[in-house]
């Protein structure tokens, strides 16, 4: 599992890309504050043609912290690489991923 951001120097948004390895998991879905912990298709991962992930590609707006987790084939899961780690309501914690461009 892995979160890569690209920054921009004149764009006020990061592209941020989350993979998961395809070897262990059908269906991948990222859910957060960022989409209000909806389950949706523009959320949702597509296997990459070359590399064994799944892989989604989004643009988050810059300068704020977000909480997020995977949902791989209906379970709850958090990514080991994020910045940081917050607890949440459900006795767990929710990945947090930053994006304050320094």
């Amino acid at each position: 599992m892995s979160v890569k951001k690209v920054f921009y120097k004149t764009k006020p948004y990061c592209k941020v890309e989350f993979s998961i390895p395809s070897e262990n998991y059908k269906d991948v879905i990222v859910v957060g504050d960022f989409n209000n912990w909806n389950v949706s298709d523009e959320f949702t991962f597509k296997k990459h043609k070359k590399r064994k992930e799944h892989v989604l590609q989004v643009n988050l707006p810059l300068d704020q912290k977000y909480q997020y987790r995977y949902i791989a084939d209906g379970q709850f899961l958090n990514d080991p690489e994020a910045d940081s780690f917050k607890p949440n309501p459900f006795g767990t914690e929710n990945c947090v991923l930053d994006l304050k461009n320094i």
